[in-house]
């Protein structure tokens, strides 16, 4: 009987520690409904104890989200773990994760503690946990650095204090697959209670070879993979969602295992995520990149041609690739509108927000000819950055441009209660409208990035902008999209100042300081 592969995604706890990606609970309320409707097992849905915004969030999804474990991470203190059992209370399946580092520069720099005070704390922290959920995971934290013996010490008596799922996180990127792959075998066959416990992986991509030790470990016998949807995470980021669940769907001639996931929600999802956190996919990615079943050469078009194998291992269709366009026009009626929506995994909570988000697809089914999903998501995304802080607001825009000369913008917006109007001249049209932007509210950020991407094809397409800034220290992205690239990019400016002026304060789960 074949055995089944647990898909634990954690983009809404470590996939929202990459600089800038920090999303609004109703941005992460929409990517968890598209993971249930995935039928992913486990949703990380956040860290409870960073912020009061974070609780919030994991309590939200808690209540709402039925047919996934709606998990809340913890550090093995009391606190933490009190805060994460609060915040999946209501959920119909809750688990609290809880961590705590087991390697020797860790425990010695970091935390300050003894490995025998390390192994006490973990396992108060699971007794504790257990007290309000019977489905408790523990990782030992840079377990690819930790030494095996202590390993097996503290995992034997966190799986007898009742921790059901045993995580071995590669928090630095350091392992090799073989040395991973080995590192999981050796943990399953000496630690005495080993068959009480699903062991999990939790993969870094420092060295790129985060999907690469996690099959490794499902090779070696782990059964769950903590991974994130286009790899996004921390750092280099974590493991690849989709490029985990189909090498194992793939190579089913190789796997005793394979996941429930349902595939053809895996390109959607890829970009909601992409465009709630302002992260592109880079054409040449796995799965979901815009070139991932493209061929240009004609060796391979021919192949293809006369059958599809010769070139390729998967079908487009599988993961999403199928059409995926919304034949309505700006002639369309508000039920069909909202029903597509629904198909996205949109709901909105009153018709005031389905009025706003309607009035914009009019507004852009006025521009161009064909509205698709992506511009749907795009249309919604928007709505909800300028609910979340509406600080800044672009009422209009003008822009000079000429052969030879410098472009001049103006812009006049919506700051606080008052209306204000300046212009500047740059080096590009871009450019100018920023500095304007900068000239009518004093703001100062460092601009770190700038990114177009088009939303769909064709040459009325919406672009898509990601702006990343920061300042003292605070790292944001913003998103805007438009048909015009400027307003798109202003928008994504402004959307962006707005985050840096919310007065966040979120601890860092590996680290406890405010971010």
């Amino acid at each position: 009987m074949q055995e089944r592969l647990i898909i634990f995604d954690t983009t809404l706890r470590d996939g929202e520690q990459s600089p800038g990606a920090s999303m609004t609970g109703g941005e992460k309320m929409r990517i968890a409904r598209q993971l249930e409707r995935m039928k992913v097992d486990v949703i990380e849905a956040g860290f409870p104890a960073a912020s009061p915004g974070d609780f919030d969030a994991v309590n939200a999804i808690a209540h709402e989200i039925k047919d996934s474990v709606v998990c809340g991470l913890a550090r093995a203190n009391e606190s933490d773990v009190s805060l994460a059992a609060k915040a999946i209370a209501s959920a119909a399946q809750g688990r609290i994760h809880t961590f705590i580092a087991t390697s020797p520069i860790h425990m010695e720099h970091k935390l300050r503690m003894s490995p025998d005070e390390v192994v006490e704390r973990a396992v108060a922290a699971v007794n504790q946990a257990r007290n309000s959920t019977d489905d408790v995971e523990f990782s030992p934290e840079d377990a690819g650095r930790s030494d095996l013996d202590f390993l097996c010490k503290i995992l034997e008596k966190t799986i007898a204090a009742g921790a059901r799922t045993i995580n071995i996180p590669d928090t630095v990127g350091y392992t090799l697959p073989d040395q991973f792959g080995r590192l999981i075998y050796r943990l399953k066959e000496k630690i005495p209670n080993s068959d009480k416990a699903i062991f999990s992986v939790h993969a870094h991509n420092d060295l790129g070879l985060a999907v690469a030790n996690s099959l490794s470990a499902i090779l070696n016998g782990a059964r769950q993979v903590e991974c994130t949807i286009n790899g996004l995470g921390e750092r280099a980021g974590n493991a690849s969602l989709e490029e985990v669940v189909m090498a194992v769907r793939t190579r089913q001639d190789v796997f005793g295992c394979d996941s429930n996931l349902d595939t053809k929600l895996i390109v959607p999802i890829s970009r909601l995520v992409s465009n709630i956190t302002g992260f592109s996919v880079q054409p040449n990615k796995a799965v979901v990149g815009a070139n991932a079943f493209a061929h240009e050469a004609g060796i391979h078009q021919d192949g293809v041609l006369k059958r599809r194998e010769t070139y390729e291992i998967m079908r487009a269709e599988d993961v999403g690739w199928a059409a995926n366009r919304m034949v309505l026009g700006k002639h369309s009626g508000r039920t069909a509108f909202r029903d597509r929506l629904r198909i996205l995994g949109i709901d909105f909570t009153n018709d005031k927000d389905l009025d706003l988000a309607f009035t914009r697809f009019k507004e852009l089914a006025d521009k161009k000819h064909e509205i698709f999903d992506d511009d749907l998501q795009a249309i919604v995304t928007e709505r909800d950055a300028e609910q979340s802080n509406e600080w800044l607001r672009l009422i209009s825009m003008s822009i000079t441009s000429k052969t030879g000369e410098h472009p001049t913008a103006g812009v006049t917006l919506s700051v606080g209660c008052n209306e204000v109007f300046a212009s500047a001249t740059g080096d590009g049209v871009v450019d100018a409208a920023f500095k304007s932007v900068d000239e009518a509210t004093g703001a100062v950020s460092e601009l770190l990035l700038y990114s177009v991407n088009n939303i769909t094809s064709g040459t009325d397409a919406q672009g898509e902008v990601s702006v990343r800034l920061q300042r003292d220290g605070r790292i944001v992205n913003g998103q805007g999209s438009d048909t015009d690239i400027v307003i798109a990019s202003v928008k994504a400016y402004i959307n962006a100042l707005n985050k840096l002026e919310e007065q966040i304060t979120r601890k860092h789960p590996q680290i406890g300081d405010t971010v």
